[in-house]
């Protein structure tokens, strides 16, 4: 399964137009747009398919979803949100269910620890082989239990003409990417990002989540060395009892002892 998201700036990126001949191009079987506009609706007049409009409370724009095959309604997963006055409305992932995968089409939070709480909310709610797909704002490496990072290693976004990240990305749970591309940007500040999935058997699923000891190991150092720490007393007490006071005063009483046996 060929999937291609692309966060197309709202208003002033990428339009209809250029989302129909990206999807002419490249021909995906499934399409996730992030900042996407109501102009978007007209996307399966131009191209057909089925296309499903997701818009974020307080905002002109929201998630999309297109593919050229029959695609099951997909529902909205409301994600966890930050309690700091002024930021941006809820946020929630598109999750649309083909065949025995979910896929979710994320648009995720600024805050560092935000964006991970919500990756974690997302992966929690779906079973079985999964992607989360889109523009995660994440900046730096990103571990998520039973999930692999199977997306482009390139920048997919350029702040201020200045500095590159990589925010588009796409971590996925019993599937493999055999190809993975950043693509043209285009009008937008975000260059599209293309996978080819695959499902993978079930001994290399439990490879894939052999991870998550890979995670336990630090955790474990940590509980062996509280538990070394726990006992140091113990092991006080024995040294104390072993000191050289104790010794002495035995060698005193052995030595009385010969004195008067003598």
């Amino acid at each position: 399964m060929k999937v291609i998201s692309w966060n197309l700036l709202r208003l002033t990126g990428a339009g209809v137009e250029d989302v129909a001949a990206l999807v002419e191009r490249h021909l995906p079987d499934l399409l996730l747009l992030q900042e996407a506009t109501e102009e978007l609706a007209a996307l399966p007049a131009i191209i057909g398919g089925k296309f499903f409009h997701e818009p974020l409370d307080g905002r002109i724009y929201g998630l999309a979803m297109w593919s050229p095959r029959p695609l099951s309604p997909p529902y909205a997963l409301r994600l966890p949100v930050s309690s700091v006055p002024g930021r941006v409305p809820p946020r929630v992932a598109q999750i649309a269910q083909l065949g025995n995968v979910a896929f979710a089409n994320v648009h995720l939070s600024h805050g560092q620890f935000l964006n991970r709480w919500q990756l974690l909310h997302i992966a929690s709610a779906l079973e079985g082989p999964a992607a989360i797909v889109g523009d995660y704002n994440a900046v730096g490496p990103i571990k998520l239990a039973g999930f692999n990072d199977v997306g482009p290693r390139r920048p997919t976004h350029i702040a201020s003409n200045i500095i590159s990240f990589r925010l588009d990305r796409c971590m996925a749970r019993g599937l493999r990417c055999s190809h993975a591309r950043v693509l043209g940007r285009g009008p937008s500040d975000h260059h599209p990002i293309a996978l080819d999935l695959h499902g993978v058997s079930g001994d290399a699923q439990v490879s894939e989540e052999g991870s998550i000891a890979d995670v336990r190991r630090p955790i474990l150092r940590v509980e062996r060395w509280l538990r070394a720490m726990a006992n140091a007393p113990n092991r006080f007490r024995v040294r104390r009892s072993l000191s050289f006071p104790k010794i002495r005063s035995d060698l005193d009483s052995r030595h009385k002892a010969k004195s008067s046996h003598h």
